[in-house]
């Protein structure tokens, strides 16, 4: 990619060092006073080559100052965001150059910096989506955390970052709090916590339960409608919140993105979501914008308030291990299906489905034998590598994570007689942790939760079906609402390959089953797949090959290191085991009104169900 030459970078952050300047020179704090706030400037002037300028205004300290880049963000995975560092500068107050030296992959010192300093410095940001930081001449959107280094010494103070070279007709769109001419934060923390969208995008707002709720979409008018959006968010939030018996917020923000390509994923935030969808995947499935929305708009409880501890505090320097995702990921997933069918957003029919489609995906898993849930978290690191994602390496625990929030769900209303579910877990933890600013002790503090709302035993359950690797007896778990696990073999395509996908990247060839028509198309190892039948391979590829037959023609563009190729091959016939969840012969009444309730996220008490 072709970037300007070097020599015309100063031009571009020239406009706006005096003023910097001008701001040093008076930020040192009276005595007793709070300390000066840490200042960005962010450019936007080197968007069609990708570049942003950054300023940052440090105050009077140590003549020492360090400062970082985070090293991961937005996913479990270390990205290094200081590939895409150009360059760092600095300046004291009076425009002398100040010694920069780069002590490791992500941090730089400055020094002479007591009386403060300008650090000047150019980073590349073109990924795109949800988990990403992208400027091009269309937009910006930045997860601020994989652009902006901190002061070591300052994470904790307050922040303060303005938005330059703004192109005509672009506006901001963020939760951070507006002043005159630039956004606040209390933290650095807080501020890379806020995702930011610049661009000429369309919004609609809307009330709702005393909150206020902002949906900025950046995509072509013709691929959504934005009057039927906001019609799915109002009954989402309103489930959702009615749930919880909470609302932790006064405004929040949905941006979404849905590009004529790959895309798909959503990642959350405390106050706003940011959603990718592709248009041709919205266009197909009108349930995709309503199921991704309501496990991001869910995790404004659960990760980003019900928050295991062994994720605090955040450490941007290395991974964070917990074996808690499967909870705060997996369990938000059957938090969510909860609230879609409450909202009328889902039916019992399609959820169903879809719950035995997860049953089946981790039956064939062998890994579900060798690997747990919770080993399954504390592997999320290694999510990035084609091997480890393959069916005999590993699980996932957004789909274990989701069967066991299920299974837990009944087993409470069992121990019970129904008084209690799923529901009383999330409200405990979120009254005994997430409303005093506390973190709950992982797995251990969710089996707590639930031992105490149920008053039994539920040590059995963790032992072997979180932490241990037992298979599951599912219709045992099932049966107190009338439904039971049928499986039957049936006939597949066989693409005679298999893909791993990672969130910000096209699928790769993983495997390739010797002498198979893949093999002798010509497919390699380690292939980008780009297009399937002439359609954006994105994070539906695995279901868009799910849904070709037996004899179907599959054509695959692919990229390796010589460039693109398409290839086409005709696909085998295997044989696999599908499961369905279907009605117990003779299901009684009471199986019946348990599975209503069960349905809803309600608990029967008496015969009635209470909301």
């Amino acid at each position: 990619m072709n970037r300007p030459a070097r020599s015309s970078v100063a031009l571009v952050v020239a406009g706006f060092v005096a003023l910097v300047a001008t701001q040093a020179r008076t930020q040192e704090p009276l005595p007793g006073s709070p300390p000066a706030p840490v200042r960005y400037a962010i450019s936007l002037a080197g968007a069609s080559q990708h570049l942003v300028k950054v300023k940052l205004l440090l105050a009077p300290g140590d003549s020492e100052r360090y400062l970082q880049l985070p090293v991961w963000n937005a996913l479990y995975q270390i990205r290094d965001f200081s590939q895409y560092v150009d360059w760092v500068r600095a300046r004291d107050n009076h425009g002398h150059p100040l010694a920069v030296r780069k002590e490791d992959k992500s941090r730089w010192q400055v020094n002479g910096a007591e009386a403060g300093a300008e650090i000047e410095y150019e980073i590349f940001a073109d990924q795109s989506g949800p988990f990403g930081a992208q400027l091009n001449p269309h937009h910006a959107f930045f997860n601020l955390a994989e652009i902006l280094l901190y002061p070591v010494d300052a994470r904790a103070s307050s922040m303060r970052v303005r938005f330059t070279d703004i192109p005509s007709g672009w506006r901001i769109a963020t939760v951070l709090t507006a002043l005159s001419d630039e956004f606040s934060a209390e933290t650095y923390d807080r501020l890379v916590d806020s995702p930011v969208e610049i661009g000429a995008f369309q919004e609609s707002d809307f009330d709702q339960g005393g909150a206020h709720y902002r949906v900025v979409v950046d995509a072509e008018p013709t691929d959504y409608d934005i009057l039927s959006m906001v019609s799915t968010l109002r009954s989402l939030v309103t489930s959702a919140i009615a749930w919880m018996n909470d609302r932790p917020y006064q405004t929040y923000l949905f941006i979404y993105h849905f590009p004529r390509g790959p895309a798909g994923g959503g990642m959350e935030h405390a106050f706003s979501t940011a959603i990718d969808i592709s248009a041709s995947r919205l266009a197909e499935n009108s349930l995709s914008l309503a199921e991704l929305t309501a496990h991001e708009f869910f995790h404004l409880w659960n990760v980003k308030r019900i928050r295991p501890q062994s994720l605090e505090p955040v450490d941007y320097t290395k991974e964070n291990y917990t074996t808690a995702l499967w909870f705060s990921e997996g369990v938000t997933t059957t938090a969510g299906n909860i609230i879609l069918l409450r909202a009328g957003l889902l039916d019992e029919a399609r959820y169903l489905k879809g719950l035995a489609a997860e049953i089946g995906e981790l039956e064939r898993r062998p890994a579900r034998l060798t690997q747990s849930a919770e080993q399954s978290s504390l592997d999320a690191w290694f999510e990035k590598y084609d091997y480890y994602r393959l069916p005999a390496r590993s699980i996932s625990y957004y789909n274990k994570g989701y069967l066991l929030g299920v299974l837990l769900d009944l087993q409470l209303r069992e121990v019970t007689r129904d008084s209690a579910s799923l529901r009383d877990v999330f409200l405990w933890l979120n009254q005994t942790y997430a409303r005093k600013g506390q973190f709950f002790p992982g797995s251990e503090g969710v089996r707590q939760a639930a031992e105490l709302i149920s008053h039994s035993d539920l040590g059995w359950f963790f032992q072997k079906y979180v932490a241990g690797t037992e298979e599951i007896p599912w219709d045992s778990f099932f049966m107190g609402v009338g439904l039971h696990l049928v499986r039957q073999v049936v006939s597949v395509a066989d693409p005679g390959f298999v893909a791993a996908h990672n969130f910000d990247a096209a699928p790769a060839v993983a495997s390739i089953a010797s002498g198979s028509d893949a093999e002798r198309a010509g497919l390699a190892m380690g292939e980008d797949i780009l297009e399937i039948n002439g359609q954006a391979a994105g994070s539906d590829f695995e279901q868009r090959l799910a849904e070709l037959r037996p004899g179907d023609k599959l054509r695959l563009r692919v990229r390796n290191s010589g460039g693109e190729h398409e290839l086409h091959w005709k696909l085998g016939r295997r044989e696999e085991v599908a499961v369905e969840l279907k009605d117990v012969d003779n299901i009684t009444p009471q199986q019946k009104a348990r599975r209503a309730a069960w349905l809803k996220g309600e608990s029967q008490v008496s015969g009635e169900t209470r909301p």
